[in-house]
């Protein structure tokens, strides 16, 4: 289920070269399933903040095979769009989106 207009990526191979420009993502599992939609000022930082650290130490996020992402300076109105698409199509919000974070 591929959400965006960008190709899907697979995480460790490409994710060190996302530019530092504001966007969204979606992270998917090994099934190619969303798990997560993310938003930032800085892909590139948020990324390398990702794989130095696995993730934060974030069990669900670990799941992460393959990634989206898109350049957008609307990046929280986007993200909260495509979950609420994600939630319309599937009738599940993605399995690593808390609802307090959907709801800000």
């Amino acid at each position: 289920m591929e959400l965006l207009d960008d190709k899907m990526r697979v995480w460790l191979e490409s994710a060190k070269f996302v530019k530092s420009i504001s966007g969204i993502y979606v992270f998917y599992n090994r099934n190619k399933e969303p798990i997560f939609v993310g938003e930032t000022e800085n892909l590139e930082k948020t990324f390398t903040e990702f794989l130095d650290t696995d993730f934060n130490e974030n069990e669900c996020l670990k799941k992460t095979a393959f990634y989206q992402r898109i350049f957008t300076d609307n990046q929280k109105q986007e993200q909260l769009e495509l979950i609420n698409k994600i939630k319309n199509e599937t009738g599940n919000y993605p399995s690593c989106n808390s609802e307090i974070e959907i709801q800000t």
